[in-house]
């Protein structure tokens, strides 16, 4: 499971010319869920993500999480992070899970995030959706649920 979190001052999901998803401050979040993938993919990236200290303190310094500053938290369903580009020039998806398990996945990580934080927003699964942020620093964080398992170094 992939995600990309962006710390933004505000950001919206419009499909076919209505807002389904706002948000003002906090983090917004593409989310790809590969092959293989299971809660317990969403489960370690929902707790690190929550936690993340990307917002600053008083003394300017990255000290604080979403959840300290009383943010919120945009999920945008991305399966184009799955892609491979290594042969010819059109990307392919195949990494990507199945769409019924992408979706119950997707779903099942944005009740987690929902779970700590309350002004949890997202975009629809399989829809085109027009996804505007304002980008806070700019501060962009790719992770992955694969490194979260290896084993921490000492």
């Amino acid at each position: 499971m992939k995600a990309i979190l962006q710390r933004i001052s505000e950001g919206k999901v419009v499909i076919d010319g209505e807002t389904v998803a706002q948000c003002g401050r906090g983090l917004m979040i593409l989310l790809g869920v590969a092959q293989g993938d299971t809660e317990a993919d969403a489960d370690l990236l929902a707790a690190k993500i929550v936690k993340m200290r990307i917002f600053a303190d008083e003394n300017d310094k990255m000290n604080l999480s979403v959840a300290d500053i009383g943010g919120g938290v945009m999920v945008v369903p991305n399966f184009t992070l799955l892609a491979s580009y290594r042969k010819g020039n059109r990307p392919d998806y195949m990494q990507s899970a199945a769409p019924d398990e992408a979706k119950r996945l997707f779903e099942y990580f944005t009740s987690l995030i929902a779970k700590e934080i309350p002004d949890t927003t997202h975009g629809q699964f399989g829809a085109d959706m027009k996804v505007s942020i304002t980008n806070d620093g700019p501060c962009t964080i790719p992770m992955d649920s694969e490194v979260l398992k290896q084993p921490k170094r000492q």
